[in-house]
């Protein structure tokens, strides 16, 4: 399978450098979506279902009986400017593949040929079924992600297990890392307004200030997780945007916070949505007034161990048991969450650092990957489900 696999990598290369140059964003991946649709048609054997969860994509390859494994791979872009000095970089201004979806749907395209042979030469019992998702990074304003729209429309419908992989440019490439149980956090965010009268700066014994409430507000919600959590439940609770005020000589009569809360345990989720509250309400206690806003986002991500197991051997088979690492994913969030909560699921993290010295984070404008790591992606997955297809 991996010499298989090896042999696609000039192609594999040309559709992640097509898709790269052509992002689009969440539930708007039309043109990502007929390039995978035209694919799976090309290289034949693939029942293909398009329209799924918007503008996802499915195709499913088998028998026809037996059981049924789902491999996903997500599509969308996000809204970043591309200022990589390369020939692919993005021809869309203000959209950006900076999180390595474009690797994803090219490496499961790389597995739909390597199962359309496997497929031609072996004896299956069971089906493949092939998820091409939409709007991995965000919610529309109805809270749905591409992996709920898609569970919404079926595509999981019979599937008894799901995988999928995450390109990780900050390691290097070959390296597959695994976590057992939960690896990848619950993730919800929180607006607050602390509001209060406001007035003049020169007299602010005349005035309620937002900005004095404020610094009480901020050290109880980063008090949360040390003083409110049980410390053995690993949770975070960070702000990014704090907002206030005009000018130096007015108290401002609003001031306006956003973050982000992170755990794994469900009891834990629901204590610091109340917490995080809570903290708001000190505002009412020092005369003024809050008003709050919850986003629920992803769950967490829950990799069963057998699942895992089944990839783990899938490299060790293939690579070398020296390529496995065993490594906390740490406390980002992933969609595939819901994936791998309607069926047995799990995820692993392949290795694709760009061997140039720079440090080439996602979510940033200078995002890239080795591509190199493509053809090994595609091998593992590929082994995996054509041994739970071609097994006695």
């Amino acid at each position: 399978m991996l010499d298989k696999a090896q042999a696609l990598a000039e192609e594999l290369t040309r559709l992640r450098r097509d898709i790269h140059q052509h992002p689009e964003l969440g539930f708007q991946e039309f043109r990502t979506a007929a390039l995978v649709a035209d694919t799976l048609a090309e290289i034949g054997q693939f029942a293909v279902q398009t329209g799924v969860g918007r503008t996802g994509v499915v195709g499913q390859i088998g028998s026809g009986d037996g059981p049924t494994i789902a491999i996903r791979a997500d599509m969308d872009a996000l809204p970043i400017d591309d200022h990589k000095d390369v020939p692919y970089r993005s021809q869309n201004d203000g959209v950006m593949h900076a999180c390595g979806h474009d690797a994803h749907t090219a490496i499961l395209l790389g597995v739909a040929h390597l199962l359309r042979q496997s497929f031609a030469s072996e004896k299956w019992r069971g089906n493949v079924r092939l998820l091409f998702q939409p709007s991995e990074e965000v919610f529309d304003d109805n809270g749905i992600s591409g992996a709920t729209a898609m569970i919404e429309d079926g595509a999981l419908a019979g599937v008894d297990a799901v995988i999928a992989l995450h390109v990780a440019s900050e390691r290097p490439t070959g390296q597959f890392h695994f976590q057992d149980n939960f690896a990848l956090a619950a993730v919800d965010a929180f607006e607050g307004w602390l509001r209060a009268s406001g007035g003049h700066g020169a007299y602010p014994h005349q005035t309620k200030d937002p900005l004095f409430i404020l610094p009480s507000v901020m050290t109880t919600l980063y008090g949360i997780p040390s003083r409110r959590i049980n410390p053995l439940r690993s949770c975070v609770v960070s702000l990014g945007q704090v907002h206030g005020g005009t000018t130096s000589n007015v108290i401002p009569g609003e001031v306006y916070l956003h973050g982000t809360i992170r755990s794994f345990d469900r009891p834990v989720r629901e204590q610091l949505w109340q917490e995080v509250e809570n903290a708001f309400k000190l505002s009412e206690v020092m005369g003024g007034s809050y008003q709050f806003h919850l986003q629920k986002g992803y769950p967490a991500l829950h990799n069963d161990p057998q699942v895992n197991n089944w990839m783990r051997q899938a490299v060790q088979d293939l690579l070398g048991q020296d390529v496995i690492y065993e490594a906390e994913f740490g406390m980002g969030a992933e969609d595939f969450a819901y994936m791998a909560e309607a069926a047995p699921g799990a995820m692993f993290m392949l290795g694709a650092a760009v061997p140039d010295g720079i440090r080439r984070n996602h979510h940033t404008d200078i995002f890239d990957i080795d591509e190199k790591a493509l053809p090994l992606g595609a091998a593992v997955l590929a082994e995996t489900v054509r041994r739970f297809v071609t097994r006695e």
